[in-house]
């Protein structure tokens, strides 16, 4: 099975806390909150003479606990979650912000009936369902996790589709279904090229295919660009290689062993183990 490579896992991570609690925190700043209609009406927008006074404690508790959340404080924050359910035990997006801290604090469980009460109260809320479906990737069970990234991708006016789409590859990358993986990359690379984990396990998957000329395509827009690290370098260093670009592979070495000497793919690269 593909295992996602820390570079993956670290945005992953950083997209997956960061955009969620963005996405949250601009909805009680602006109070610019869609509501679902079970009978398919169009969207409202919930503004301050909409809510009751349950509704605004537990908003104003919420975006207490997203600052916590943000500053890496996750314990304080689920505290000030759990006022805010107090308040109002019918608010979705404390539920969602429940379970990002309880995937932070690694409780599965916790995470899951967070999402899932944040679902029932809200079914087309595509981040939460997006953060469902990581979690259940992250614990391998794949059929499931497809089903919400679809049922997130299948909302029409969902502005972070190239977000699911990524996260959609990336787990069937650990799938092993590579061509799966490989359209959903593509498909989240055509919205999104500058992002460097599309590009990385695009062109990751097109080296394990041996298709040398297409990675290196991928790998040289991340290297040539600011978001580049031992991971990205070490890649385009096989790339180069096979494709007999010595001196592309002496650029990118000695970027490799002048900006992270003591990594692992520095020292790979010394050893010669470019099977590593």
């Amino acid at each position: 099975m593909t295992q996602v490579p820390s570079i993956a896992q670290q945005r992953m991570t950083q997209m997956l806390f960061g955009v969620a609690a963005a996405v949250l925190l601009a909805g009680c700043a602006a109070r610019d909150t869609s509501v679902p209609s079970t009978a398919g009406n169009a969207a409202g927008i919930v503004t301050d003479s909409d809510e009751g006074n349950a509704r605004k404690r537990a908003r104003l508790r919420l975006e207490l606990a997203i600052g916590y959340f943000e500053q890496g404080q996750p314990t304080v924050a689920l505290d000030e979650v759990k006022q805010s359910l107090a308040a109002d035990p019918t608010f979705p997006e404390a539920y969602n912000l429940r379970g990002l801290i309880y995937m932070r604090l690694d409780d599965a469980g916790l995470a899951e009936d967070s999402f899932r009460r944040a679902i029932a109260l809200n079914p087309r809320e595509p981040n939460t369902l997006h953060n469902y479906g990581w979690l259940l990737c992250q614990q391998n069970r794949f059929g499931d996790a497809q089903q919400q990234f679809s049922a997130a991708l299948a909302i029409s006016n969902y502005g972070e589709r190239a977000k699911t789409l990524m996260t959609q590859g990336v787990c069937q990358l650990r799938a092993g279904q590579r061509a799966d993986a490989e359209r959903s990359l593509t498909q989240a690379y055509e919205l999104d090229a500058g992002n460097p984990v599309i590009g990385y396990n695009l062109a990751s998957l097109l080296v394990q295919r041996e298709e040398w000329s297409r990675a290196q395509f991928y790998i040289r827009r991340i290297n040539n660009g600011p978001s580049a690290n031992a991971e990205t370098l070490w890649l385009g260093i096989k790339v180069e290689r096979k494709l007999n670009n010595r001196e592309a592979v002496g650029q990118l070495a000695g970027q490799l062993q002048r900006r992270f000497p003591q990594s692992r793919e520095a020292v790979a690269y010394e050893r010669g183990s470019f099977n590593d």
